[in-house]
């Protein structure tokens, strides 16, 4: 069982830098969306191309009272990835420990 272990934990290290350079990548699209990007330019298009699928259901959900100008969505997306962080990748930790013992 001790290849499944290292098979859940190395699963649970990759699905946290990836969280976190998501995470990362959030934020930046967040502060360049603040100073009006060249929408050409190859990194706001990656930023856009990788945010918009997690961001765009969000903004669909929020209901009219909390669309005031101000998008709030890249906020609940941190905090949904905080979440995945903090469960599902915590929950894969413990279980590869459970199952090692």
């Amino acid at each position: 069982m001790f290849a499944v272990s290292n098979l859940l934990s190395a699963a649970a290290q990759v699905l946290d830098m990836a969280l976190t350079a998501y995470y990362w990548i959030i934020i930046v699209r967040a502060l360049i969306s603040w100073v009006s990007p060249d929408p050409f330019n190859p990194i706001v298009q990656f930023l856009q191309t990788v945010t918009e699928p997690v961001l765009a259901p969000i903004r669909r959900i929020l209901p009219p009272m909390f669309r005031f100008g101000i998008d709030i969505s890249p906020v609940i997306a941190i905090f949904l990835v905080i979440f995945l962080k903090s469960f599902l990748v915590r929950t894969l930790f413990d279980l590869s420990l459970r199952l090692r013992l």
